[in-house]
């Protein structure tokens, strides 16, 4: 039949998809991504289902003085790294790790304030100490995990984030929300999408980042780029060494993207 396609045969598939990957790599490239391509080809993301959709202008300030630029990571045991092999597999550690290398030379601080078992309330109480003292330009706050295994009330979970929020952004920080992640148990919880869009509601109503790590495990997952167990570890709510360097390399992506909304001027920056 003329102009009729080839049937797709599982070798063709294989090839289609191959090529899709390489198309995002670029999302992910820097002199990480350049020194370890197929890692980076494994990562791989959309720009739509990464970006932060906000400028991070406090950072950007520091970012153009030339530093230092302080990070505080703040959450439950996703951010302390329960499932990873050593501290130094957490997300918070790897991010450090290519940020630097996207900013070598940049006087770069991420601290991790991760505590296994909390939730927003206990968070809340310890953000003078975790964070508004430690005078960080940017907070990556990763929000209601434990709230949706627990089976708390959203609603409650919704005005605690809402409120924090609010407290970050009154200290004149940059702010970027860290949804809830991709994993068999998080899945198992009927209230999960329910949580997931709170989450997406306070971060729009108050103009802050939000970085979709739910989104993108599962088009990791979902495109075939990696298995579930290849991402989350045995417990099937944390994820292991590879899921977390996957995180931090994409995170780090979306930070320079955002960063570079405020100092390629199209963006205005907050007050």
């Amino acid at each position: 039949m003329i102009g009729a396609q080839a049937p797709r045969t599982p070798g063709r598939r294989a090839a289609v998809l191959s090529t899709a990957l390489l198309l995002l790599v670029p999302f992910l490239a820097g002199p990480t991504a350049k020194a370890d391509p197929v890692r980076a080809a494994a990562c791989a993301v959309s720009v739509q289902t990464a970006g932060l959709a906000v400028p991070l202008p406090r950072s950007a300030r520091a970012l153009a003085a030339g530093g230092p630029l302080r990070i505080v990571a703040i959450g439950s045991s996703s951010t302390a790294g329960a499932g990873a092999s050593e501290p130094e597999h957490s997300y918070p550690a790897r991010l450090a790790e290519h940020l630097e290398a996207r900013y070598p030379g940049l006087a770069l601080t991420v601290l991790n304030k991760g505590a296994n078992g909390e939730t927003g309330p206990d968070m809340l109480r310890r953000f003078q100490r975790d964070v508004l003292d430690e005078a960080p330009d940017l907070v990556i706050w990763q929000v209601a995990a434990n709230t949706v295994l627990r089976g708390d009330d959203p609603d409650a979970a919704e005005a605690v984030i809402r409120g924090g929020v609010r407290t970050l952004k009154d200290a004149g920080l940059d702010v970027v929300l860290m949804d809830l992640q991709y994993a068999p148990a998080m899945l198992a919880k009927p209230r999960h999408e329910e949580m997931e869009a709170r989450i997406g509601r306070v971060a729009a109503d108050e103009e802050v980042g939000l970085f979709h790590r739910y989104a993108v495990m599962r088009q990791w997952v979902e495109t075939r780029q990696a298995a579930m167990n290849d991402l989350v570890g045995p417990d099937g709510i944390h994820q292991n060494d590879f899921g977390y360097d996957c995180v931090a390399r994409t995170l780090a992506a979306s930070l320079h993207d955002a960063l570079a909304l405020r100092t390629a001027g199209r963006v205005s920056a907050r007050p």
